[in-house]
């Protein structure tokens, strides 16, 4: 927009030496600030804000996060070809995606699922490849503000490979809501190119469970930073405890 006010100006007036009008010498000003976030968002970092309670505990409603949008590769903005190659998810990682139901919204998830891999879930548990994914039990999950959908659910801490996250699963919710008929209690096989995605408040998430697998050139960047939390139902409405904490 400024860059527009400037250039406008100037086919208007031409090359005068005459000095620039406040609003266009501010425009004028602001302008290479403008390029250089479009730049950082298009290639480098982008901020998203958690909307709903699917991945809580690890991330709440009205969390303001920070997207590495080169973990996995440097892409043209429209096309999204892939210009350089740098990396593939690992499991385990949360992933800002397009939906590959209507790629216009973007989701977030946990990575459970690689190429190759075998994902069943049952009883509230993860099977990777035949192997069941272990759980701490922590105890009974204390929801605040706009994730009190969880209220009666209980927390643990799951492990995925070497690396562990808090979940949440509700006793008394069925393993799948029947709407979620895609991989039911059947054992599924990752496609090459394709990611299972998973929610970790597990009985309240739309995720891969419900409408299958995310091809790697839907993959938007890895979460990493919580630069804010505001939750207008939540006490105080901001989470400075939240503030800077690591997405993992």
């Amino acid at each position: 927009m400024s860059g527009t006010v400037w250039l406008l100006y100037r086919l208007i007036k031409g090359k005068s030496q005459d000095k620039l009008p406040t609003t266009v010498e501010y425009a004028r000003s602001f302008f290479p600030i403008f390029v250089i976030v479009l730049l950082l968002r298009a290639f480098l970092v982008e901020p998203f804000r958690i909307p709903s309670g699917s991945m809580m505990p690890t991330l709440l409603v009205g969390d303001f996060i920070l997207v590495n949008k080169f973990t996995y590769g440097l892409r043209l903005p429209v096309t999204k070809t892939k210009l350089v190659d740098l990396g593939e998810p690992e499991r385990g990682d949360i992933v800002v995606f397009r939906w590959p139901v209507n790629p216009r919204l973007d989701y977030i998830k946990r990575v459970v699922g690689l190429p190759g891999d075998r994902v069943r879930y049952q009883n509230k548990t993860l099977f990777i490849n035949g192997e069941p994914a272990p759980v701490e039990p922590i105890g009974q999950y204390r929801p605040e503000g706009s994730g009190m959908r969880a209220l009666g659910s209980v927390e643990g801490r799951e492990t995925l490979g070497d690396r562990e996250h808090s979940v949440l699963v509700n006793p008394l919710a069925p393993d799948f809501n029947p709407s979620c008929g895609f991989l039911g209690y059947r054992e599924v096989s990752v496609p090459e190119g394709h990611y299972l995605m998973v929610g970790d408040n597990r009985d309240d998430s739309n995720d891969g469970r419900c409408w299958g697998f995310v091809p790697e050139e839907n993959l938007v960047g890895k979460a990493f930073f919580v630069w804010l939390s505001w939750d207008w139902q939540r006490t105080g409405f901001l989470g400075l405890s939240r503030i800077g904490s690591i997405a993992d």
